[in-house]
């Protein structure tokens, strides 16, 4: 008698990136993202990670109205992605970009300023469901001494680090999800940081995946230099020769 085997489903994955912001602590004149890092831009690097991943079928990008520069970008002629108008805020790029997604997919939501990161991340992320289906999102242990400060400055006390997590992204949920969670939580005006704070706020815990340490923000001079030298040194085929 033959049997049937029951395959597990694979969800649809779809990446958001929001790049609305402008970037000011960068103080660079244009928005962080569009500084050069290496052969391209910081956006360039990241994009190619996700687009050349072959269980991300779209990529959707949450533009600034006046952004003039990304279609300069060879990326932006990928056919895997698509670009919406942004918001003020991280969240409301994220929303918009959620409203135009499948809604059976999973989003991974991405930060525009992280270039370093690599396909073994994201396979670890995609891997996450089955312990996690509630989602995940990529995270490295606290590994130095954590102080709290008072309003003056001066240290109140050290905290225990020994449970305590960088969060990361990419932060991967399935988009109906985040999307009712999202548009909840700033109708209520919740303290919302990241699309994992949403899913908290709606009393649903994510999981943490150890993503590498070398997946940093770009957010201050000081972090372009050390892109670079991580860049330089992925194991990875250099994300900046991807053909388009």
């Amino acid at each position: 008698m033959s049997m049937t085997q029951t395959l597990p489903l694979i969800p649809k994955n779809i990446a958001i990136v929001p790049a609305a912001g402008i970037g000011a602590r960068m103080a660079a004149g244009i928005p962080k993202q569009y500084l050069t890092l290496g052969a391209q831009s910081i956006l360039g690097h990241t994009l190619d990670a996700l687009l050349s991943h072959p269980q991300i079928a779209q990529v959707i990008v949450a533009l600034h109205p006046q952004d003039d520069m990304f279609t300069a970008l060879p990326q932006a002629k990928h056919p895997k992605l698509i670009t919406v108008i942004g918001g003020g805020e991280r969240a409301d790029s994220v929303l918009a970009a959620l409203a135009v997604a499948p809604e059976d997919a999973w989003a991974l939501v991405h930060d525009a300023a992280r270039p370093c990161l690599t396909h073994g991340d994201i396979d670890k992320l995609l891997a996450s469901t089955k312990a996690f289906p509630q989602g995940a999102i990529l995270a490295t242990p606290v590994r130095d001494t954590m102080k709290r400060s008072d309003a003056n400055g001066v240290i109140h006390h050290t905290v225990d680090r020994a449970l305590l997590w960088h969060a990361l992204t990419p932060q991967y949920f399935p988009v109906e999800t985040l999307l009712k969670h999202l548009s909840d939580a700033l109708k209520a005006d919740a303290f919302i940081t990241d699309e994992a704070s949403a899913m908290e706020w709606a009393g649903i815990a994510p999981g943490l995946i150890s993503g590498r340490a070398d997946n940093i923000k770009v957010t201050h001079p000081d972090d372009l230099q050390l892109a670079e030298l991580f860049m330089a040194h992925l194991s990875e085929t250099p994300l900046d020769k991807a053909n388009y």
